[in-house]
């Protein structure tokens, strides 16, 4: 069969949060949302789409990259991940809809799993929120949740409210996107996590490059050390035997399958963490169909937005969702929500301007107007400690007032570079999985 890529048509839509999720999401990951569809259509009619979330994605896609398939065979394109996320997805859902098989048969991989464990995903928020989150979670079918800790929330009274309202066997993933800063300043705190039978994972306590830091923790945890992958220090790492597993999360479909025959070469466990909507998630579903070491439950954040894109439900049962057995992604967008959601190419997303206020149980009081000044001073000012318990952050919204105004004028320093940068991480705003 030859067929042939007719036309790439892209256009964007603007999901909104859940309720309860966007006003922690705002703060830093406001701009999710705003994600461009993409629709394949090849000579014989035959339609694959595919989705890029435009403030998180490994590689856009560009009008260079639909004018180079454009006239093309279908299958000539399929393995190149320079396309984009949201064109490689749709010619592979296209490209398995042509051939009438699910995306995982053109993988050239036996399937070693037909339901795959994804998580629940929640960014960082109040112990109260949080709690919502994973009862709701755990109702609809979860049982592993992924969480963002930092010095402005207690972690310990994080995870003592999530297990007083879920089940047993709900399972927590922590991520500190290395704001733990060394191995003599985690200890304490991961010692203490490590007893909580509902830990099953510690994520970047400290920055990526620290190895010997990374060794040190690992020495002393039961539970699995993970970091995200990177081919540049995985050699370091397996030399030194300093983590347990890894985080699977940037590249297209060739290197997603790639870095999953080198975890398995060195029998590591991972997860899958593929942002999106419903067809991000499918195509991570058909990813960890495949690859054997992909054991621990897939991240793609679907919970949070307010609509999945498709029409199927890709709800868990005891936390494992089954491989869509249709052509192609085996999920159908949903056409009333993309009409729903749809935005101007232009568009923006306009965040909320708010005072972030910090407190400890100490009585000390700070105000933000951006949390990378928090995120800064979390970094350079010992006073605030890695983890004390009792600390907490509240959100302030504009209520459109001159007191709101001046408040957040005094509220201190403006953000002003590229990036926030210290041993072994460079920290991005908006890339904060």
């Amino acid at each position: 069969m030859k067929l042939t890529i007719a036309n790439v048509e892209r256009f964007r839509v603007h999901v909104p949060f859940t309720p309860r999720t966007r006003k922690w999401n705002e703060i830093l990951v406001g701009g999710w949302g705003l994600i461009e569809m993409c629709k394949v259509t090849t000579d014989a009619g035959i339609v694959g789409w595919g989705e890029t979330l435009l403030n998180y994605t490994w590689k856009k896609v560009d009008d260079a990259a639909c004018a180079r398939v454009v006239g093309q065979p279908l299958f000539d394109h399929l393995w190149d991940d320079s396309l984009g996320a949201g064109l490689q997805m749709a010619l592979f859902d296209a490209a398995g809809k042509a051939l009438e098989t699910p995306v995982n048969r053109l993988f050239a991989l036996p399937a070693v799993r037909a339901h795959v464990p994804v998580a629940w995903w929640s960014t960082k928020m109040s112990p109260e929120d949080l709690a919502a989150e994973a009862a709701e979670a755990a109702g609809r079918g979860y049982r592993a949740h992924k969480f963002k800790a930092r010095p402005w929330f207690d972690v310990y009274e994080q995870v003592e409210m999530i297990t007083a309202v879920t089940p047993d066997d709900y399972g927590l993933g922590i991520d500190w996107n290395s704001l733990l800063l060394t191995a003599a300043g985690a200890r304490e705190v991961l010692e203490r996590l490590d007893e909580h039978p509902r830990v099953h994972f510690m994520e970047g306590p400290v920055g990526r490059a620290q190895v010997a830091d990374q060794r040190a923790i690992r020495a002393r945890l039961r539970t699995p050390l993970v970091e995200h992958f990177d081919p540049a220090l995985f050699p370091t790492w397996m030399q030194n035997e300093s983590l347990d597993g890894f985080v699977v999360d940037i590249g297209g479909v060739s290197r997603f399958l790639q870095t999953g025959a080198t975890c398995a070469a060195f029998n590591k466990e991972f997860w899958l963490q593929l942002v999106g909507t419903g067809l991000t998630t499918a195509l991570a579903l058909h990813l960890g169909s495949v690859l054997s070491h992909a054991r621990w439950p897939s991240v793609t954040a679907m919970n949070v937005f307010e609509s999945t894109l498709v029409n199927e439900s890709l709800e868990p049962t005891l936390g494992f969702v089954p491989v869509p057995e249709g052509p192609g992604l085996g999920v159908t967008v949903d056409e009333n929500a993309l009409e729903t959601y749809r935005v101007a190419d232009d568009y923006e997303v306009v965040l909320p301007r708010t005072v972030l206020v910090f407190s400890t149980p100490a009585g000390v009081t700070r105000e933000y107007a951006s949390v990378n000044d928090l995120w800064k001073d979390c970094l350079d000012d010992a006073t605030i400690g890695v983890q004390v318990r009792g600390t907490r952050l509240d959100v302030v919204a504009d209520d459109g007032s001159a007191e709101f105004d001046a408040r957040r004028a005094k509220a201190g320093r403006r953000f002003t570079g590229t990036g926030v940068a210290w041993p072994g991480l460079t920290f991005y705003p908006g890339l904060d999985t």
